[in-house]
């Protein structure tokens, strides 16, 4: 029986090199568990490392969208006790994450767009600075398939579709413009409360307003008494399945947790990207069909 603990991922398709960074955010949230601190405080911590990386797509990380300069952010944390906040669609904000923790003390669950940066701005969090380089370079390469025609043989959502008929920036498409990586962790505390939280930086290319499964409630995440569910890649496949709260169902109705977590994982096809991790107080899954990074440290009677 695991006492306390938590898992924590750096995306679907996120090289096995950028584990230092998971286990980084896990060890923090691992120390506020250790002194008492709640579950909730715990994944808020550990995803706001992992914003702060720039390696992962989320924070100052976030992938680019097609006009290689808009940066729109979605994030989400929830707790067994019913806590729920959503930023969906942020701009300019360092930490999307802590402003999704900040609605909870609203008397809404979710903000977006202009309304979620005006309130990240009256709550004082800091703006977004600069693009990680890391970021940089993967929007180069998106740009280079899609000149040389391959995009869709990357990407699956974009098959057989032309870049420029869905353009729907301001800024003319003279320029060229593959991520589906989200961060994401799930905490148990002393007191027995599971909590998730996830935030991303979307999935690349992105046409603007694009939102995915990461701020959708049962899809890129849930959180309930009988575990925390935290999903991650192509956003439009998991929302359809609603991943999360399958995964989550199961487990409440008895299925053991990996089990559960494997069959959510099968829910979506091969051939798109899809990882998930998970905890309850038996146990814990961290499963993709891709690479994925991540990290676990719980602790046990």
């Amino acid at each position: 029986m695991i006492t306390y603990g938590v898992v924590t991922h750096g995306g679907a398709g996120s090289p096995v090199e950028f584990l230092d960074g998971c286990t980084e955010a896990c060890e923090a949230a691992l120390s506020l568990l250790k002194v008492g601190r709640s579950a909730l405080d715990a994944v808020v911590e550990a995803v706001r490392i992992l914003e702060d990386d720039g390696r992962f797509n989320a924070g100052s990380g976030s992938a680019l969208r097609l006009d290689g300069t808009t940066i729109e952010m979605d994030a989400a944390v929830m707790d067994s006790r019913g806590y729920i906040g959503i930023v969906i669609s942020i701009r300019d904000v360092k930490n999307p994450v802590l402003v999704a923790r900040a609605i909870i003390e609203t008397p809404h669950i979710a903000l977006s767009s202009q309304g979620a940066t005006a309130f990240a701005r009256k709550r004082g969090f800091p703006p977004f600075r600069q693009i990680s380089q890391y970021a940089q370079e993967r929007h180069k390469r998106i740009e280079r398939l899609i000149r040389e025609g391959r995009l869709g043989e990357e990407n699956p959502r974009w098959q057989n579709r032309n870049v420029e008929t869905f353009w729907n920036f301001d800024a003319p498409s003279d320029k060229d413009i593959c991520s589906c990586d989200t961060v994401g962790a799930v905490a148990l505390d002393k007191e027995g409360i599971l909590a998730v939280a996830t935030s991303t930086g979307g999935a690349s290319p992105m046409m603007m307003g694009r939102v995915g499964d990461s701020p959708m409630i049962g899809c890129g995440f849930y959180a309930g008494p009988s575990a925390a569910v935290a999903t991650t890649g192509v956003g439009e496949e998991i929302i359809k399945k609603m991943v999360a709260k399958t995964v989550y169902d199961m487990v409440s109705q008895g299925e053991e947790i990996r089990t559960a977590s494997e069959k959510g994982i099968s829910m979506v096809p091969s051939n798109v990207m899809v990882g998930l991790i998970a905890l309850s107080r038996e146990g814990f899954a961290a499963v993709s069909n891709r690479q994925m990074a991540y990290s676990v440290r719980i602790r046990e009677d």
